[in-house]
């Protein structure tokens, strides 16, 4: 039986995407499991991606994670070369401006246009509202003039920056070090004003239909990529520094910050 796999949510720009690829085709190798590498392209929902029953090593946000009534079944966790916590599988959100933009604090954005991803991203809108919060309650209500979204894609935040659609937006810094390593010249174009806390990153996941032999043999795989002769040059495509295995409690803190904020009365961020 085939399998699928997935990594649309850091494919980023091709060649993103083509070292994605390559890395599930050395784990075909290494375990003999059949992997589909389908693109699912966006617009299509990432949710329906997730509730396939023949998912064994796709990307997850840890919102949609820990909000699921039957949890898909952990295989790894990334861990970025330039992870905000030196060897951990976690990341953070950038608060990004155009370069030539007169904002230098993220408070000089207030006041005017905010983007956000969607939803259901822990990056794009939970982090980015968590991070607002204690402005929020210092200032005594809205802060942006207007809220802009959803913008659904870190490319699409990336974009609606530089079209100066909005004035201020947030992306994923992981998914920002693999722009910036593919596109380079992109370091001239955006700034980045704050950065969020540290939360547990995106995790593979397989579906709970799985079978635990594949899921297991998929994580020892990945857990040993680092070591692997062809690890380097695909771990420098990819900027991390290897994978690790998934500590599922830790994806409660993502849950705590979604309360925070709807116990503030805090819903979409502005």
């Amino acid at each position: 039986m085939a399998y699928v796999a997935n990594a649309r949510m850091y494919s980023v720009n091709p060649a993103a995407r083509a070292a994605w690829r390559e890395l599930f085709g050395w784990l075909v190798g290494e375990t003999g499991i059949a992997l589909d590498i389908v693109d699912h392209a966006f617009p299509l929902p990432l949710s329906e991606l997730w509730s396939r029953s023949d998912l064994a090593c796709a990307f997850m946000c840890g919102l949609p994670f820990v909000r699921a009534d039957h949890s898909p079944l952990p295989v790894a966790a990334p861990i970025p070369r330039r992870a905000p916590v030196r060897g951990a599988p976690v990341y953070a959100t950038q608060l990004i401006v155009r370069s030539d933009s007169r904002y230098i604090s993220l408070e000089e954005t207030f006041g005017g246009r905010l983007g956000y991803t969607i939803e259901d991203s822990h990056s794009g809108y939970n982090a980015l509202r968590h991070h607002l919060l204690p402005y929020r309650a210092s200032h005594g209500g809205t802060l942006y003039r207007e809220s802009i979204g959803p913008l659904y894609t870190p490319r699409g935040v990336v974009d609606a920056i530089l079209s100066g659609d909005v004035d201020v937006g947030p992306l994923d810094s992981y998914a920002l070090d693999l722009m910036l390593r593919h596109e380079p010249d992109l370091a001239d174009r955006i700034r980045i004003v704050a950065s969020t806390e540290a939360a547990p990153i995106p995790l593979l996941v397989a579906s709970p239909e799985c079978p635990a032999d594949v899921v297991a043999a998929l994580r020892a795989a990945l857990l040993r990529f680092g070591e692997a002769q062809a690890g380097a040059a695909l771990m420098d495509r990819l900027c991390l520094a290897g994978f690790a295995p998934v500590d599922v409690a830790a994806y409660r803190l993502i849950a705590s910050w979604e309360r925070d904020a709807l116990d503030a009365g805090y819903d979409r961020p502005a």
